[in-house]
């Protein structure tokens, strides 16, 4: 055997998954908190004590949560799918594989990639706030399967239960399965269903203060925007900004509102945890926001210097620790640390669903603003927190580490994270 040959069989086995006792232990505790959590969250829904089980039923909640939990699986597959085929010539698959076809000829097609990643970014965050309407607890105090209040309060009240079945069975799976079969993954029209809600999403508008904020930082840095298609002119240049404008103006809303139901203790913040002040609640707020951005941006930073020398990924004391630990060996802490940032990021987004959700009864005269009950009653399931939390703690940090990485690399919150 060659040294060459060698040399690729080390880096090889570098990345193979040795079974020794403590990783088989491991992967048991894993399979075991799944198992546990699905059981506990599904005998709180039957409790009766979440928003959606109360204000509908039990079954009604079930099918929701698996529901969304399902498309959540394909949302973030067909994005490692999408994301990993642009290289692969289309004809290959074209016609052994024809709805991926599809798929990719519509994703592929000017700036749609962006357009679709944008889109899908909201998706997620609008499955995970359904997700924990369906499963989250209204009352802290309510009975599940006679367990202890420790028990509940971290499985239930904080939400790690909802975060791992989450977590394992709609992101982090369906990801490395996608990965592997990008082709087989998205060849079903539930992919292109899929792919058409996400591209349906962006068009909208609601998320396009996305864009000005994108313009202002290319302004600041000045890296170009990249662009496969040809500059707005016209209507097309009106209508990109009239809807960036109606962007900025439902973010203001959605801002107004939480910030005003938290200052007034009128969230469900207020009734899981009746002991932390109004003002704490705003800085939680705040805070669970920041740690979203920083492990958004974290993951922009850490792929754009992936490929750099090792002597320019880090300008600073923590950039250059950073660096040392994230390509430790042959790169093996990375996989590591995306895990643990797609189960941060996802607890932070339950944290901030209860943060958002109102806690105001319709009908009452104590509507939020004097809206009408039908909009009140919308507003409590907290969506408008998901739209806050896609533009000002995710899009945002990713375009910013985007323009970026190394100031992100040389952050010492970067290193601690």
């Amino acid at each position: 055997m060659s040294q060459e040959q060698e040399a690729v069989k080390d880096s090889d086995d570098s990345h193979d998954i040795k079974l020794t006792p403590f990783t088989i232990f491991r992967y048991v505790a894993s399979i075991a908190l799944l198992i546990f959590s699905i059981i506990i969250v599904g005998a709180l829904i039957f409790t009766e004590n979440t928003r959606v089980a109360k204000e509908t039923n039990a079954w009604v909640a079930l099918i929701v949560c698996v529901m969304a939990v399902v498309w959540l699986s394909m949302i973030e597959g067909q994005q490692a799918s999408l994301v990993g085929l642009p290289p692969v010539d289309p004809d290959l698959y074209k016609d052994s594989h024809p709805l991926t076809y599809k798929n990719a000829a519509l994703a592929f097609k000017g700036d749609n990639l962006d357009r679709y990643l944008m889109g899908r970014q909201f998706m997620v965050l609008l499955v995970v706030f359904v997700i924990n309407q369906c499963a989250g607890p209204l009352d802290p105090k309510v009975d599940v399967l006679g367990l202890p209040d420790g028990v509940k309060f971290v499985f239930l009240d904080i939400g790690l239960g909802m975060v791992i079945f989450t977590c394992i069975l709609g992101q982090l799976t369906t990801q490395v399965n996608a990965s592997y079969c990008m082709i087989d993954f998205i060849n079903n029209y539930f992919a292109l269903f899929t792919l058409y809600v996400a591209m349906g999403v962006e068009f909208s508008g609601v998320m396009h203060s996305s864009y000005l904020i994108q313009n202002i930082l290319s302004a600041a840095s000045g890296k170009p925007i990249i662009s496969n298609e040809p500059p707005r002119t016209g209507f097309t240049f009106a209508f990109f900004w009239g809807r960036v404008i109606m962007s900025i103006a439902i973010l203001g809303f959605c801002l107004a509102v939480t910030l005003v139901a938290l200052f007034n203790g009128d969230t469900m913040v207020s009734v899981k945890y009746p002991g932390i002040p109004n003002g704490v609640s705003v800085f939680l707020f705040f805070f669970f926001m920041a740690i979203v951005g920083m492990l958004e941006a974290m993951q922009i930073a850490f792929f754009a210097v992936a490929k750099l020398p090792a002597d320019e990924r880090g300008t600073s004391f923590f950039g250059r620790k950073t660096c040392d630990l994230l390509f430790k060996g042959n790169g093996q802490n990375l996989p590591g640390f995306m895990i643990g940032r797609q189960l941060t990021v996802v607890f932070s987004f339950f944290l901030v669903a209860s943060i958002t959700g109102l806690n105001i009864t319709p009908g009452e005269g104590n509507n939020i603003f004097g809206i009408k009950d039908g909009a009140q009653a919308f507003l409590n399931y907290g969506f408008h927190g998901a739209v806050i939390t896609t533009i000002l703690a995710s899009i945002s940090w990713q375009l910013a580490a985007s323009a970026y990485p190394i100031a992100f690399l040389n952050n010492p919150a970067t290193y601690v994270l």
